[in-house]
């Protein structure tokens, strides 16, 4: 078994990808280091990612410079520098890509832009551009899996794109994310097109749920379920991806060389520092999913994690945690919703604060 305890991770079937990227982790090797010596095998990147990348250092002015002599809007601009550091982190993970069986990991998430979260035809528009502009069979573009993103993510898989479904929160709402990526790969197998070099991961939000469901616990008497409600709608959103996957319609795809959607957990940092820092990705370790963590996670779990495959165990559990919530009124529905409107928030208001500092920056040029 490997040492490292976030590498001994792979070894019970689940990824770690990095949830975090910046020009200052690609060029210092440090990047490279952590895919070597930690095992991390996919970055993803979100609007507040790159908010902070851009505005805190001095790396990306001179890019910034040159892509605003033309007409370039500040969006433009920032997609341009996106796109260049999305290129340097595919072509660095495309080691892990070619590994067997080829695609399995690997792959960096681009995001198309937060203000299109309910904007199908813009969304989808905007996935194939950028699809396009990086040009790496190893990129993932990121899709909200908003009402109006499920058609996109339909739409962007039967043309072949590989989709990172982000801002998930709530089952209905992550099955109906399954159903997108199977008819999608269904639409492209009716045109003789392949479906064996398509790749899809469902990004299930953890920490989030806690921090909004967890004060209505104390209040119903039911603190001591604190810091499990996101767990169990995990290890139940597992069982419906376990479901989903083995059925005789998805057979036939699977025939042709198709791969499951897998789940990843996403927003796994402990937001209650009375939990322990590794609490969410502890609990979470599987077969056939992924993990993305922060730097500060990845860096505490190497210190002191204790890998185990641990997210298939007490169901029944899961199951009763959630009907506890339900009986005392606690509704599961409107609070994700709620998590859903505030997330697309959450990623508007950095990327909102990113095309200033781009803005900021192009003053300071002229």
């Amino acid at each position: 078994m490997a040492s490292n305890k976030v590498k001994q991770i792979h070894e019970f079937g689940q990824s770690i990808w990095l949830d975090f990227i910046d020009r200052k982790i690609i060029n210092t090797g440090e990047l490279k280091k952590l895919v070597e010596e930690d095992g991390v095998r996919g970055v993803t990147s979100n609007p507040a990612i790159f908010e902070k990348a851009i505005s805190s250092s001095s790396d990306y002015d001179a890019d910034i410079s040159a892509l605003s002599k033309g007409d370039k809007t500040n969006e433009e601009i920032f997609f341009g520098l996106a796109v260049s550091d999305i290129k340097l982190a595919c072509d660095l993970l495309r080691p892990v890509y070619d590994e067997a069986p080829k695609g399995g990991d690997g792959y960096v998430s681009l995001e198309v832009s937060p203000f299109l979260a309910l904007n199908t035809e813009g969304t989808i528009k905007q996935a194939i551009e950028l699809w396009k502009a990086v040009d790496k069979e190893n990129v993932m573009i990121k899709i909200p899996g908003t009402e109006p993103g499920l058609p996109a993510i339909q739409k962007a898989i039967s043309e072949g794109i590989n989709i990172n479904v982000t801002l998930l929160f709530g089952l209905d709402r992550y099955e109906a994310v399954t159903e997108a990526y199977i008819s999608g790969l269904e639409e492209r197998a009716a045109k003789g097109l392949p479906v064996n070099n398509i790749s899809s991961v469902a990004s299930f939000f953890l920490s989030r749920i806690d921090v909004l469901v967890d004060p209505l616990l104390d209040e119903k008497g039911l603190g001591e379920l604190k810091g499990e409600v996101a767990i169990a709608s995990a290890k139940k959103a597992y069982e419906i991806y376990k479901r989903v996957f083995s059925t005789d319609r998805w057979k036939k795809l699977a025939e042709k060389g198709a791969v499951p959607q897998r789940l990843l957990w996403a927003s796994t940092s402990s937001k209650n520092p009375a939990f322990k820092d590794t609490k969410y990705v502890e609990a979470l370790i599987g077969p056939d999913t992924v993990d993305t963590i922060p730097l500060e996670t990845l860096e505490a779990y190497r210190d002191h994690g204790d890998p185990a495959s641990r997210l298939e165990d007490d169901l029944d559990t899961a199951t009763e945690i959630l009907e506890k919530i339900k009986a005392v009124g606690i509704d599961i529905d409107a609070i994700t919703k709620q998590l859903e409107d505030e997330g697309i928030d959450k990623f508007n208001k950095p990327f909102e604060k990113l095309l200033q500092a781009i803005e900021d920056q192009k003053s300071k040029g002229n």
